[in-house]
């Protein structure tokens, strides 16, 4: 793990655990959980607006100004949606279950 491993496998791995705690493995997986689901809604809103977009488009309402704006839009609100991950705490859940107790 981590310091311990060779460098030939720290580099091919995906996530590397420093120190020798296995609880980080949980972690690990919170945080990917987390990501996952964050990934899911931009994917979600991109489509959906650019589906709106494309038919209105398609009907003559609007033309390719309104579609740049719309495209620009959700490509920002994607960025600010991802930034939530960086604000996570795989153990924040944890820690209130236990003084719960």
């Amino acid at each position: 793990m981590g310091i311990n491993g060779s460098p030939a496998s720290i580099e091919a791995s995906d996530v590397v655990i420093v120190d020798d705690n296995p609880q980080k493995i949980l972690s690990a997986i919170k945080i990917s959980r987390y990501t996952r689901k964050i990934v899911w809604e931009n994917i979600i809103l991109s489509a959906l607006v650019k589906i709106v977009v494309l038919s209105l488009g398609a009907a003559g309402v609007t033309g390719m100004l309104v579609a740049v704006f719309a495209d620009v839009g959700v490509t920002l609100l994607a960025v600010l949606n991802s930034m939530r991950a960086l604000r996570y705490n795989p153990n924040k859940k944890a820690k209130a279950k236990k003084e719960r107790i």
